[in-house]
């Protein structure tokens, strides 16, 4: 019971998560959010005869924006990864579906660096014999006109 409770409040933080990574993400890839920032900094550029450019006056802004960039590593990688995600479930779908694909690029993402390694070898071979068969046979490529 405790468990499923404990499972509960996890999946409960993790979608409170992805919802403010979201509205964060759209906040801050705004125009008027870097417009912002600039007059943020310019503001204390300005402040730092006021100030007399203290060391505090230094450390106020050095603080400010070290906690804003390590707070955002976190909003990023979340997003990355669920655009990654995203991403990679729309091309497995693809090779699931198409006829001709081979269905072993399915998770490739999950396959060690060597078996990422053997799969592109094996994957450019195909495009150069593809390439060739077509020029031999007269018809035009994409990859021949490159």
């Amino acid at each position: 019971m405790l468990q499923q409770a404990n499972g509960q409040g996890e999946a409960q933080t993790t979608l409170l998560f992805a919802r403010f990574a979201r509205w964060t993400e759209r906040q801050v890839g705004r125009s008027s959010t870097f417009l912002l920032a600039i007059a943020a900094v310019l503001l204390w550029g300005v402040s730092g005869p006021i100030f007399g450019f203290s060391d505090t006056w230094q450390l106020v802004i050095n603080t400010a924006t070290t906690i804003v960039t390590f707070l955002m590593v976190f909003v990023i990688q979340n997003t990355q990864t669920r655009d990654t995600q995203a991403i990679q479930l729309k091309l497995d779908e693809l090779i699931r579906v198409s006829a001709t694909a081979r269905n072993s690029l399915i998770n490739l993402e999950e396959m060690s660096e060597d078996e990422v390694e053997r799969m592109r070898a094996a994957v450019a071979a195909l495009a150069l014999s593809d390439a060739t068969a077509k020029r031999s046979s007269g018809k035009s490529s994409p990859v021949a006109a490159e």
